[in-house]
């Protein structure tokens, strides 16, 4: 690949007042005109919430807790990112159309940007939402080692391009807000990364119960144990070490950093915290959504 500077670190692009990578934008038709199947599952999520954790226990639900037949390709290959279409190196749209039925659908979207198929279809969705503080952080080292996203600049211009939304895929406040509003409609199991830490076994089993799946005890304890931090980190079909160093650098910062609740507490500054906090209030007004900062 040639032009592979061509692809890096360049400005983000707004898609109906979204900002997405460039090539996503580009192609926006190929995404708008997905056709999704009855049967997809779609696991939708902010990024930095969770997505590859729970994606991975949904894989192993849908192999009934074998590790093996997990380990028959990278996560990234087995739940595709429907709408990442980088030229010449990937395309979501293509790789979910060659997969055979039932498939697991990656989404970043907003729920007003997602496909209408979906909605049409009437697709099971997961929804994994976490505390913004520590999707910021977290986020923050997601820039610096995935070049696809512009420079982060320091944590301070991170923070501030977070909290006013000009971060890929926009405002956390509006996409844990819409998810959340939509869920009264369509079949949407609305999760908590911090729910899932506290107690991976409940949440587990409301997954089962959403996708009508029984599960023994000892394969539920399987895929706890398979799909904790420290297993999925040593895991090279879930941790992403196998993306190609131009595209995602583990030596800045690895792709599974740390996945804890309340790391943000290391990051943020006494200032910072005040004025997000401040911020927060306003922008969650009037929402039900309650989130934990800490476990």
């Amino acid at each position: 690949m040639d032009n592979k500077l061509d692809v890096y670190r360049r400005e983000l692009v707004d898609v109906q007042g979204i900002p997405l990578f460039w090539c996503i934008a580009e192609e926006w038709s190929q995404v708008e005109s997905f056709e999704s199947r009855p049967d997809d599952l779609l696991i939708a999520t902010y990024p930095k919430s969770g997505t590859t954790w729970v994606s991975e226990i949904v894989d192993l639900i849908y192999n009934n807790g074998d590790t093996e037949k997990c380990k028959r390709d990278a996560i990234y290959n087995r739940v595709p990112f429907m709408e990442l279409i980088v030229p010449g190196i990937e395309n979501g749209i293509e790789d979910l159309k060659k997969m055979q039925s039932p498939r697991l659908v990656k989404t970043h979207l907003p729920v007003q940007l997602l496909p209408f198929s979906f909605w049409k279809n009437n697709c099971k969705m997961i929804y994994v939402a976490r505390n913004a503080k520590d999707v910021a952080v977290s986020y923050y080292y997601f820039y610096q080692m995935a070049k696809l996203h512009p420079e982060p600049g320091t944590w301070e211009e991170f923070l501030g391009k977070f909290m006013t939304g000009k971060v890929a895929f926009g405002s956390w406040y509006d996409h844990v807000k819409g998810w959340w509003e939509k869920k009264k409609d369509y079949r949407i199991l609305y999760l908590f990364y911090e729910d899932m830490k506290e107690n991976p076994k409940r949440e587990i089993q409301k997954l089962l119960k959403f996708l009508d799946k029984n599960l023994s005890e000892e394969t539920v304890n399987k895929i706890i144990y398979h799909t904790s931090f420290d297993v999925m980190k040593q895991n090279p079909c879930a941790n992403y070490t196998t993306v190609p160093t131009f595209d995602m650098d583990h030596s800045v910062s690895p792709f599974m950093r740390k996945g804890i609740a309340g790391d943000w507490k290391n990051k943020f500054t006494v200032a910072q915290y005040e004025q997000f906090e401040d911020d927060y209030k306003k922008k969650m007004k009037g929402s039900t959504l309650q989130f934990r900062s800490e476990i």
